[in-house]
């Protein structure tokens, strides 16, 4: 069964943003041989709360993915993003340090979800320091394109004086 999951499942990933009618279609079926795979269901989360903009229900898919499996280092991320955009910012900090526990995890990406809460909170002097933190753990270019952009934003949008103080 897992080998017929894994095709469904991949095909949804494969589709997903851009195919949602088929998108929808195998991952219904990766999840109706495996109801509790906890990368489907991180999957589904994501379709609800980055397409259709529904972050209850993808708080719940993201919610049975962790129970489903605690150790899944693919769902932290999306659900971190899915709290940050319903504003549930006490959630999205906890499951923060959560994750950056996890053995496995992309912590430049956590950190990076880290940045935005407290960009979001109005705390952009510490955004920046988790940016800086965030790039000692970038082991890829890309990984550093974004946080630089993430920085030059959070840079623009700081008052004058303090932006001449991060400079100094």
């Amino acid at each position: 069964m897992t080998l017929t999951k894994n095709k469904y499942y991949f095909e949804a990933l494969d589709y997903f943003p851009y195919n949602m009618s088929e998108c929808l279609d195998a991952l219904n079926y990766a999840l109706s041989y495996e109801p509790e795979d906890a990368d489907s269901l991180c999957l589904m989360g994501r379709v609800y709360s980055e397409v259709l903009k529904d972050y209850e229900t993808g708080k719940k898919y993201f919610e049975e993915a962790m129970q489903s499996n605690i150790a899944n280092v693919n769902t932290p991320k999306f659900y971190i993003e899915c709290l940050l955009s319903n504003e549930d910012y006490e959630e999205a900090e906890k499951l923060i340090e959560y994750a950056l526990k996890m053995k496995g995890i992309d912590k430049a990406e956590i950190l990076n979800c880290k940045s935005l809460l407290s960009e979001r909170k109005g705390d952009n002097k510490k955004a920046l320091e988790i940016l800086k933190e965030a790039r000692i753990f970038s082991y890829c270019r890309s990984t550093l394109d974004i946080l630089d952009d993430r920085e030059k934003l959070v840079q623009e949008k700081m008052p004058e004086t303090n932006k001449k103080e991060e400079t100094e």
